[in-house]
């Protein structure tokens, strides 16, 4: 009797130990602690991880997409009336970037690379070929004018030019020669008077098969929050675009890369050289993408906010004080002096003077926002969605007759959607690593569910034992005993 009573009451207290030790585990969040610990450790730039394979050369399949806008009424936009564009796309292109020249410095904290970025054109995946035809702004000619407008003897010399030529601040071209170059009349003019003019003038000229400058990267040995973080562009720490210190900082990754370990109450910094600045996404919603679940950010509309708006944004208003509005972005100073205005697709978060200035623009949030979706363990981009639209500035200038009367306007050329989904085989990676995080985090639970088992059994076999047993004449026919009774 005594060992059976001893192993009830074993049982008893080890589901109370246990019990104990699972609630203690879940409350100090040990092993999410641990996995985290040991993620960090893990995702870092050097060779042999799988983290730097994926940094140096990205599996997942990126796709570039182009979509035009075609100007309908030309002639009466020269008349002063509103431009009416129809959009038209997409023209897709394969996107390969490998980061290449890779040299590790420092003892493994930093490393230097350059991010070249090659287009391959995809017919099936487009509209038409690179021979469709684009009506829009003649970004060169309107270059040209901007530069000399205060010039007025050089300018009615370029004027005349333009008009014997049939130079207008308009033109057709194909696809491939408004994305890639082309041969500009007025350029090759200039050019003998300039020879260091670039006589070819192109949207992305000079960006396939190239690379936009030397990074140097941290690796995340010394913090993992430095994952990817870019220390130096071209050999500068800071940009000299803008009029603040603050604006001129060099922030974050290139957004190709993100640390492990994100909070949903995180700020996530990226450097761009497509918009000559630094921006950054807040946390927006969880999401799920082929299984994996992830969270989504996003840039806020507070990035490309008026001053009046966003203060800490008078720095990129140039020259100083000269601000378009929110939504818009002037980046002539790190575009050669072409009047281009950045902006996301079909002016989407932007004032609305600019959505109703141009006939056809219909701004859409699951269109035209840009999204990162990353895996908050690991870090890795799940899928995203850059998206960019190049804009010129086109106003009336009296010392060219070829501007005729047109209105003052941010006129939209075209827009880009970067895109990127994770493929198949980081998929079962990632699901491999997910499956280890769900076991691992739920082990302090599985202990608790121990625990209530033992407690369970514990309480039916106290209660079994205390059932008393009957006599062996409680156990006789009532009949039975009333007849040795008689």
């Amino acid at each position: 009797m005594f060992p059976k009573t001893c192993c009830i009451y074993t049982t008893g207290v080890f589901s109370i130990l246990i019990l104990i030790l699972g609630i203690s585990l879940v409350l100090s969040n040990v092993f999410p602690h641990f996995l985290q610990s040991v993620v960090k450790k893990e995702i870092i730039l050097k060779n042999g991880t799988e983290a730097f394979d994926a940094w140096e050369n990205p599996p997942a399949p990126i796709y570039m997409q182009f979509y035009f806008f075609n100007l309908t009424n030309p002639l009466e936009v020269l008349d002063g009336e509103r431009p009416a564009v129809v959009e038209i796309g997409p023209y897709t292109y394969r996107e390969y970037r490998p980061m290449e020249e890779v040299n590790f410095q420092e003892n493994g904290t930093k490393v230097t690379a350059v991010n070249t970025k090659t287009y391959i054109f995809q017919r099936n995946m487009s509209r038409g070929p690179e021979s469709d035809l684009i009506r829009t702004v003649n970004i060169p000619a309107m270059t040209v004018m901007e530069k000399f407008k205060d010039n007025s003897l050089v300018a009615n010399l370029i004027s005349s030019y333009m008009r014997a030529t049939g130079e207008g601040l308009f033109t057709t071209r194909t696809v491939g020669e408004l994305l890639w170059g082309y041969e500009d009349e007025l350029l090759k003019s200039l050019k003998t008077l300039r020879p260091t003019l670039d006589d070819v003038f192109g949207l992305f000229y000079k960006t396939n098969a190239s690379n936009d400058g030397e990074y140097v990267f941290f690796t995340g040995q010394q913090d993992y929050k430095d994952f990817a973080r870019v220390d130096t562009w071209n050999g500068e720490s800071s940009l000299n675009w803008w009029t603040s210190d603050e604006c001129n900082m060099i922030n974050g990754t290139n957004g190709a890369s993100f640390h492990p370990v994100i909070t949903k109450n995180e700020t996530l910094y990226m450097f761009s050289s497509d918009l000559c600045r630094s921006l950054y996404a807040l946390y927006e919603e969880d999401v799920t993408v082929k299984g994996i679940p992830g969270y989504r950010f996003i840039p806020p509309s507070e990035v490309f906010a008026n001053l009046t708006v966003n203060p800490a944004n008078a720095g990129f208003c140039v020259p100083a004080g000269n601000c378009l509005g929110s939504g818009v972005l002037n980046v002539s100073g790190c575009k050669q002096g072409a009047p281009i205005i950045m902006s996301s697709p079909h002016f989407y978060q932007a004032d609305e003077k600019f959505v109703q200035d141009v006939f056809g623009m219909k701004p859409k949030k699951e269109h035209h926002q840009t999204t990162i979706d990353i895996n908050p363990l690991t870090g890795f981009i799940l899928q995203a969605d850059k998206r960019l639209q190049v804009n010129v500035y086109v106003e009336k200038i009296d010392t060219f007759s070829q501007t005729g009367n047109v209105r003052t306007v941010v006129f939209p050329v075209v827009y880009l959607n970067e895109s990127v989904i994770l493929d198949d085989a980081s998929v079962r990676k990632l699901k491999v690593i997910i499956l280890k995080q769900n076991v691992v985090v739920n082990i302090p639970f599985m202990l608790i569910g121990v625990g209530i088992f033992l407690g369970g059994l514990f309480m039916f076999l106290m209660c079994r034992q205390k059932i008393p047993e009957s006599t062996t004449a409680e156990r006789q026919p009532l009949l039975s005993s009333l007849q040795k009774g008689m």
